[in-house]
């Protein structure tokens, strides 16, 4: 990672094996709220949901199924949504229309896209790469096809690039960051995508969620599978678009952009919360044409400003219903108030940019709509979020470093000589702690499930007793005592040949590998905490297809702190075969994220 990234997050990969596996679900206390969405503010979600249960018992569900399949969600009744894309866009021919229930838009989760890469010269990993915005859609059009052009030299006169191929890796599923890259192409180089479209034989060229692909593109599900996809040795000259909080827990470099004032910034918290500070306007209900307006994000005339920011945001209910409560509004609104003030202190380290003060402004205004909101709470004042001022105001103007000369446009470079050595052959992390940052290792040896087979029609549980995921290490260095969530979730279902177990029949039973150490004891204010039991089930949604914890250490605002030390932590691992399966060795990978 490079230097101005004060904590990384790492992701372990770790494989499972058996016959057949099972699914979960997790448990529910007080009064309960539900909802799903973007995968973009996955892990800041995740986060949030974690801390405010621990510190307050407020029960919110979460599923980062993707914003499309949360406004769909919302639109059936659930209690929210998160999403980066309003109702009412047409997408490919498919219109996603509003609900018929009242709703508006509350700003939560500020962040970059990111592009990382992977790429060596001599043997060594670049790690700082400098890229317009012009020659990034040419590479993603398929226009610059090596490393070796010159317009990419232009960008990086310090750096001999190689004459190797550019690989494009795009996202093969419906996601709210395509829709974000194609947006700022649409808007800021229209001839370029309206011509690759043409290529593509899409009809409409603007604007989507659903990236289309030419040769020599890879596409791969979900933003952990394009992270993944870079860090195999295999994937040198690839490049891809992902939200930065993903690039830093796959620990890729990404690329410094060519902002309007002619410097080359990287998606750091401060960069993207300034260009935010640009946003004209918010979707609204009420609005005939809701959309986000970002042509002031995107020329952001701030030297500091990174310009391919965005935000998502909460639909949230404006009334009451069958399914809709106002104990249910008051959990919602109180998780909001969370989120955009105490919780964006968390953001830098989760690899997003705190909401600057024009959106926690709207945002808690909206939230206020909310029926059963205390609408003592919301309000500037007192709000804990870094990027305001203690009178509401914003802070990032006098607060956010000014870049270096040498990240200018021309003939200088910084720190082309600082790179470190390529990627290990065999892609496991590495046992060494950085100081500072908070890592995983585990043994990534395939976990077997055992060697079992079934007889036709019969249901059963698999390997109750004695399976256990391999024991994970977890260790944070950290100043501050931040506090972290480790959780894990399969990259996809189990698969033997032509067939396939759902994900969602695995479950498991998290808990300490060994006695947790007297460091992390609750002196410190944030005990370790092994994650909930997820017992093996069928149901839509469960089991570990979707992010579970395996273990916790709470930020404690009151006091400041978290968890800091060592710390192994397992799971007792289970799942049911449905009568359908057949005979046969599945296997599946388990993807273990700390942030």
């Amino acid at each position: 990672m490079t230097g101005w990234r004060q904590v990384a997050a790492a992701v372990l990969a770790v494989g499972v094996a058996v016959l057949l596996d099972a699914g979960p679900a997790q448990a529910a206390r007080q009064v309960p709220i539900t909802g799903a969405g973007s995968s973009w503010a996955g892990v800041a979600m995740a986060s949030w949901v974690a801390q405010i249960k621990a510190a307050s018992g407020l029960d919110v569900s979460y599923s980062p199924l993707g914003a499309t399949s949360g406004r769909r969600q919302f639109a059936a009744g659930a209690d929210f949504a998160v999403s980066e894309v309003p109702y009412g866009l047409t997408d490919e021919g498919t219109a996603d229309p509003p609900p018929s229930r009242p709703f508006t838009y509350v700003p939560l989760v500020g962040g970059g896209t990111s592009f990382a890469y992977h790429l060596t010269i001599g043997g060594s990993r670049v790690t700082r790469l400098r890229l317009s915005g012009e020659n990034l859609a040419l590479v993603f059009t398929g226009v610059i096809t090596n490393w070796s052009d010159a317009r990419l030299g232009a960008d990086n006169p310090g750096l001999a690039l190689p004459d190797r191929p550019v690989v494009p890796v795009v996202r093969s599923d419906g996601s709210a960051t395509t829709r974000q890259l194609t947006s700022w192409f649409s808007a800021r180089y229209g001839s370029v995508w309206s011509a690759y479209c043409a290529r593509t034989g899409r009809v409409a060229c603007g604007p989507t969620s659903v990236y289309p692909t030419v040769p020599g593109m890879v596409a791969q599900a979900g933003s952990t599978g394009v992270a993944g996809y870079l860090q195999q040795a295999s994937s040198e000259g690839t490049i891809t678009y992902v939200e930065d909080a993903y690039a830093q827990g796959a620990g890729l470099p990404v690329a410094d952009v060519l902002n309007r004032a002619g410097y080359y910034v990287p998606p750091t918290a401060g960069n993207v919360g300034l260009a935010l500070r640009g946003v004209t306007a918010v979707p609204d209900p009420a609005d005939p044409a809701p959309t986000s307006v970002l042509d002031g994000v995107y020329d952001a005339a701030d030297p500091r400003a990174y310009p391919l920011s965005g935000y998502s945001y909460l639909i949230v209910p404006t009334a009451t219903d069958t399914r809709f409560t106002q104990d249910k509004g008051f959990t919602l609104a109180r998780f909001g108030q969370y989120a955009l003030c105490p919780g964006q202190r968390l953001m830098p380290q989760l690899g997003y940019a705190p909401l600057p003060a024009n959106l926690v402004t709207i945002g808690l205004d909206r939230l206020g709509q909310v029926p059963g909101a205390d609408s003592t709470t919301l309000t500037l004042a007192g709000c804990a979020n870094p990027a305001l001022t203690a009178d509401g105001s914003s802070s990032l103007e006098a607060t956010v470093p000014l870049p270096k000369a040498c990240q200018r446009q021309g003939p200088q470079q910084c720190g082309t000589s600082a790179q470190v050595p390529a990627f290990p052959s065999d892609q496991t992390i590495g046992t060494n702690v950085v100081p500072g940052l908070l890592t995983i290792t585990a043994d990534s040896t395939p976990v077997d499930l055992g060697d079992l087979h079934l007889d036709p029609g019969n249901t059963r549980l698999l390997s109750t007793a004695g399976v256990s995921l391999n024991p994970v290490t977890v260790t944070d260095t950290r100043a501050g005592q931040l506090g972290y969530t480790v959780s894990a979730a399969l990259s996809g279902d189990f698969v033997s040949g032509p067939d396939v177990i759902d994900g969602e029949n695995l479950g498991w039973a998290p808990a300490f590998a060994a006695p947790q150490p007297a460091s992390m004891n609750v002196s410190l204010g944030a005990p370790v905490a092994p994650g909930d039991a997820l017992a093996p089930g069928t149901v839509t949604g469960a089991g570990l297809r979707t992010p579970r914890v395996l273990a916790s250490s709470v930020y404690d605002p009151a006091t400041g702190r978290g968890g800091v030390g060592t710390v192994v932590v397992t799971a007792a691992l289970s799942l049911r075969a449905p009568t359908t399966t057949r005979a046969g060795r599945y296997a599946a990978v388990l993807v273990v994220t700390a942030f």
